[in-house]
C-alpha cells in the first residue's frame, strides 16, 4: 500500500501541469469545461483495480472496473462482464504496479501499461480506461503476457498527453452567432457495439487517441494504439501476443 501511495504521488507530480485551468469556460489546452487530460485519474484507478484485487480477489475486481462492454482474452477475446459473471477467484490473485499512462487531450480515453507478478512468474499488462458519462473511468480492453525477466520498476510513472486539435473560429466555420447562449442538448444513448471476437477498436471524444485489437480464435492478437503527435496520428504501442502454448 506505501508502494501505491508513492506511485500515486510520482504521477501527481508529472500530471499536474496538464490539470492547470484557466478561469474561463475552457481548459488551457482548449476543449470544452471538465474534458481535459488527467492522467492521475488513470493511474489512481489502475492502483485502486490492483489492490482491489488483492482485497477482494483477482475475478472480482476485473468485474467491478469494468465497463459494460469491456474485452478481454480467455483465451479468445470474449465480452468481459460476461466471462467473468459468478467466475471464483483464484487462490492467489495477481499484482500489478503501472509505469506509464498516455491520454487523449480531452481525457475520455487512457491507456496505462505496466509490470504484473504471480508467484514465480511476471509479465507485462496493458489496459485501455474509458471516462464514463457520470464521471470516473472503467477499463474497455485489457491484455498482457509473460516475460522471462520481470520488467525494471521506473523512478516516476511517465505521462504523455495527445496534441489538442485546433480550436475552430468563427472565420473557420464556428458556432454562429447566439450558439453559446443556447442550452446544449444531451447527446443521444449510443447503441452498443456488436461483438465481433475478432476485432475491437475504440477512440476518444475528440479523436486524438485511438486503438485496435484483432485476434483468431485461438487466443493471438495484435493490439495497436495512436495518439495525436505533432499534427498527425502516430502509432505509440504495438504488441503481439501469441496463444497459449503456441
Amino acid at each position: 500500500m506505501i508502494r501505491a501511495a508513492l506511485l500515486l504521488c510520482s504521477a501527481l507530480a508529472m500530471a499536474a501541469p496538464a490539470l492547470a485551468q484557466d478561469r474561463g469556460g475552457e481548459d488551457r489546452r482548449g476543449g470544452p469545461r471538465g474534458s481535459y487530460a488527467n492522467p492521475t485519474a488513470a493511474i489512481a484507478a489502475e492502483i485502486a483495480f490492483a489492490q482491489l484485487a488483492i482485497e477482494k480477489g483477482q475475478w472480482t475486481a476485473f468485474r467491478e472496473t469494468a465497463a459494460p462492454d469491456a474485452v478481454m482474452f480467455a483465451p479468445a477475446m470474449v465480452l468481459a462482464q460476461a466471462w467473468l459473471k459468478g467466475r471464483a477467484n483464484p487462490p492467489v490473485s495477481l499484482r500489478w504496479q503501472p509505469h506509464q499512462v498516455w491520454s487523449s487531450c480531452d481525457g475520455s480515453l487512457m491507456v496505462t501499461t505496466g509490470a504484473w507478478q504471480k508467484g514465480e512468474g511476471a509479465g507485462w499488462f496493458t489496459t485501455v480506461w474509458q471516462r464514463q458519462q457520470g464521471g470516473g473511468y472503467r477499463w474497455v480492453f485489457d491484455h498482457g503476457d509473460g516475460l522471462e525477466q520481470p520488467l525494471a520498476e521506473p523512478d516516476m510513472i511517465a505521462a504523455k498527453i495527445a496534441d489538442c486539435p485546433e480550436r475552430r473560429s468563427a472565420s473557420s466555420g464556428g458556432p454562429p452567432p447566439g450558439a453559446r447562449d443556447r442550452r446544449p442538448q444531451r447527446p443521444a444513448k449510443t447503441p452498443p457495439v456488436p461483438f465481433d471476437p475478432a476485432a475491437r477498436q475504440g477512440r476518444s471524444d475528440d479523436g486524438t487517441l485511438t486503438w485496435h485489437v484483432t485476434s483468431d480464435a485461438a487466443g493471438t492478437h495484435d493490439f495497436t494504439a495512436n495518439m495525436r503527435t505533432e499534427g498527425e496520428m502516430r502509432e505509440f504501442r504495438k504488441e503481439h501476443v501469441a496463444a497459449p502454448g503456441s
